[in-house]
């Protein structure tokens, strides 16, 4: 099993127990209607970074590409209040400045392995921001229109109803 089918089958697995406000984000409502965290360019292009190592690009569009980022800020500002934003961005901030710390630039401009290493470190030095960070980028990635036409078997007319159609040999899953 390479790393995007396990992305995938935890996607379907979590399904279930998503966080409300996530949840929320998906069907495009507005939970916080509060003050929010002004996100700059430069934390978008770091969240892409981030998501796109959480799924890489493979034989299909990473996250990067599905524009995961742009779900996440939007998410983190309309359905999550502001303490819980301020702790999001500042594991953010940590991921980057553990980055300067170890290699002495930025989680941009790090090597792909030091990228990869940077999020092992990060899953259980600040396994909080690390678990709301793969919730948010696998959701993005998949309710997007790379995820679920290019990463999972999309039919965009369905026929009828069959519940126990079998699936072939390195079928995606199904795109809900």
């Amino acid at each position: 099993m390479n790393r995007r089918e396990a992305v995938q089958r935890v996607a379907l697995l979590v399904g279930g127990v998503l966080s409300p406000p996530l949840i929320a984000g998906v069907m495009g409502q507005v939970l916080n209607t509060g003050p929010s965290v002004a996100t700059t360019a430069a934390q978008e292009t770091l969240l892409a970074e981030v998501a796109d190592i959480i799924i890489p690009t493979t034989d299909t569009p990473g996250a990067k590409a599905a524009g995961a980022e742009k779900f996440i800020v939007r998410v983190m500002r309309d359905c999550f209040v502001k303490e819980d934003q301020d702790k999001f961005y500042a594991g953010l901030a940590k991921l980057d400045a553990d980055s300067k710390t170890k290699y002495g630039k930025g989680f941009i401009e790090l090597s792909t392995p030091e990228k990869n290493e940077m999020v092992k470190q990060t899953m259980t030095a600040d396994k909080p921001f690390f678990l709301r960070m793969k919730e948010l980028t696998t959701v993005g990635y998949f309710t997007s229109e790379i995820g679920a036409t290019q990463a999972l078997e999309y039919l965009p007319i369905p026929g009828r109803f069959d519940g126990s159609a079998p699936y072939k040999p390195g079928q995606k899953t199904w795109a809900i």
